[in-house]
């Protein structure tokens, strides 16, 4: 099963901090023999991409950017040969949209062409590769776009989240009439740097952990014998942080999201959970 990790910060100069922090907590490598591996951050508004060819290597250090950033999503997954590196590694942009998936839509082969119909024109000619990922993505873009909000800076996350669980209803219904005889595993993470997003559709775990103020960080040398006044020590106690995670290598201080329900996180890190309807 494919690693998904994203994090929403209060501090976009304090990213960093938080992925050190998680050390000993999640991991990054799930599939055997990675093959394809990006992290998406912002900068100045900008959406960047870095793509690498496999997770050897990989470590918590190495994930955040040179410059600051509010928002992170990392994917580790395995594509089959001969499938593109470049069009098919998560995560998935858009605008300010960054999106990833984890799992597999059922009987996606089978319900590609009608998905793909279902889309207005420039969403579908959006989808340049060939996974279920990258579609989903799309549905969840297309229903953004039916209320208007795709490009809107006060996109409230309740609603944001609303739609990334009704994306996953959707193609879970599709699949149904496909003759699906499992469920599918369809876990979303989605911000657009100001909101994070993430719901959980099917058997792999999703969790969650809030982060806390500190007056210790090893990144930044940063100790409770430094003066109160500091500035790095008050940036530190008061910056907070909620990351979704799907492979925690110890639960505690993690809460497990239930099959079904979505969580939505404000720009000003307020937590709520959504139950299916």
């Amino acid at each position: 099963m494919s690693v998904v990790l994203a994090v929403l910060s209060s501090d976009p100069n304090l990213l960093r901090c938080e992925l050190t922090r998680l050390k000993g907590q999640v991991a990054l490598q799930g599939e055997p023999r990675a093959n394809a591996v990006g992290v998406g951050t912002y900068a100045d508004g900008e959406v960047l991409l870095r793509r690498l060819a496999s997770d050897a290597g990989l470590t918590l250090d190495s994930l955040p950017p040179p410059h600051e950033s509010a928002a992170l999503i990392f994917h580790e997954g395995r594509l089959p040969v001969g499938m593109s590196l470049e069009e098919n590694t998560q995560p998935f942009r858009s605008r300010n949209w960054l999106f990833a998936h984890q799992g597999t839509l059922n009987e996606f082969e089978r319900l590609r062409a009608s998905l793909l119909s279902e889309l207005p024109e420039h969403l579908r000619w959006q989808v340049k590769g060939a996974t279920d990922s990258e579609v989903a993505f799309a549905h969840f873009l297309k229903l953004l776009r039916d209320k208007g909000r795709t490009e809107d800076p006060r996109l409230e996350a309740e609603v944001a989240g609303a739609l990334l669980a009704e994306t996953a209803r959707e193609l879970e219904r599709a699949a149904a009439r496909e003759g699906a005889a499992r469920t599918s595993t369809l876990n979303f993470v989605a911000t657009n740097g100001h909101i994070l997003v993430a719901t959980r559709s099917g058997e792999a775990p999703l969790f969650y952990t809030r982060l806390e103020g500190t007056d210790h960080c090893e990144a930044c040398g940063v100790t409770p014998s430094m003066p109160e006044t500091h500035p790095m020590l008050i940036a530190h106690r008061r910056h907070r942080g909620v990351v979704v995670a799907s492979h925690v290598k110890r639960t505690a201080g993690w809460v497990e999201l239930p099959h079904g329900t979505t969580l939505a996180v404000s720009e000003d890190l307020q937590v709520r959970h959504l139950s299916a309807v």
